[in-house]
């Protein structure tokens, strides 16, 4: 289980909380939604429970333990791949950089391997934001932050990434899925939290 314990955030000790005693749970092969207004904190809480952000109080853990050092079971991604990415790696470095996937994983996220001599400024945003996922779900990968990773796409590519997704929690990864699209929390979330 991926725990917030009182979670706190603020950018300095002269400014406001952005986010102040928040708890949360996510079980392993749950998909729990996380809405609210822009401005409350859902990507600042995404990056505190992947490690990327040190709380300003309380705490994250996993399985009741703090989380190890070296590659994050907890991955975070936002909905620009490009930030993501290095712009002067090919695809394939961009993959390989956390595990080599084969041509099962590859195919879940529809990843082709003629975009592994590409760059990435070189594929579309949608096929990138493919590339990102794909690297982020490496077998040591438990729970996956998901900030808006469809919402720039088409509905036909939103569709198959879900679909993906939902066969991956279906096998043990716990999603936090963190949208502003009602309706798509509603169809794969077990629950949705509002911030």
């Amino acid at each position: 289980m991926l725990s917030a314990h009182h979670l706190s955030f603020r950018y300095s000790p002269h400014t406001p909380f952005i986010l102040e005693a928040v708890d949360l749970h996510l079980n392993a092969g749950e998909i729990v939604g996380l809405t609210g207004p822009s401005g409350r904190g859902k990507s600042t809480l995404g990056r505190l429970l992947a490690g990327q952000m040190r709380p300003s109080g309380g705490r994250v853990s996993i399985n009741g333990e703090k989380p190890p050092a070296g590659f994050s079971p907890v991955q975070y991604l936002h909905q620009s791949p490009v930030f993501a990415t290095d712009p002067r790696w090919r695809i394939s470095r961009i993959i390989e950089e956390a595990w080599i996937p084969d041509a099962a994983a590859r195919e879940d996220f529809r990843v082709k391997e003629s975009w592994y001599d590409r760059y990435s400024h070189e594929i579309s945003g949608g096929e990138l934001q493919r590339v990102a996922l794909l690297r982020a779900l490496a077998p040591e990968t438990r729970y996956l932050i998901s900030d808006e990773i469809t919402s720039m796409l088409d509905p036909l590519a939103q569709a198959e990434i879900w679909q993906a997704l939902i066969k991956r929690a279906e096998q043990g990864l716990g999603i936090l899925a963190i949208s502003h699209d009602h309706a798509l929390l509603q169809r794969i979330a077990s629950r949705v939290i509002t911030l």
